[in-house]
């Protein structure tokens, strides 16, 4: 059950995160790929390069790695989270 929560928590976080400000319903790939590197990475710097190069292989853009290192800590802390709750 924790893992379903973690997981809804985590994609509504990158959908309103919206970094080219496309609007939430234009990041359903690369949320489900940012959540799947989620289960297996502890650590923020390397999810943060995960959701780097996940949305610029999609868009063609960059996004500064400060701000994928900003989302990836708040995602691990949801995960961890999760894993506390009893």
């Amino acid at each position: 059950m924790e893992n379903i929560e973690m997981n809804k928590k985590a994609v509504w976080m990158l959908l309103h995160w919206d970094p080219f400000k496309i609007g939430k319903d234009g990041y359903d790939t690369e949320t489900a790929d940012v959540v799947a590197a989620l289960q297996g990475i502890d650590n923020p710097s390397d999810l943060a390069k995960v959701i780097q190069n996940v949305y610029e292989h999609s868009f063609e853009q960059w996004i500064p790695f400060e701000e994928c290192v900003e989302m990836a800590r708040k995602l691990i802390a949801v995960k961890f989270e999760a894993k506390c709750i009893i």
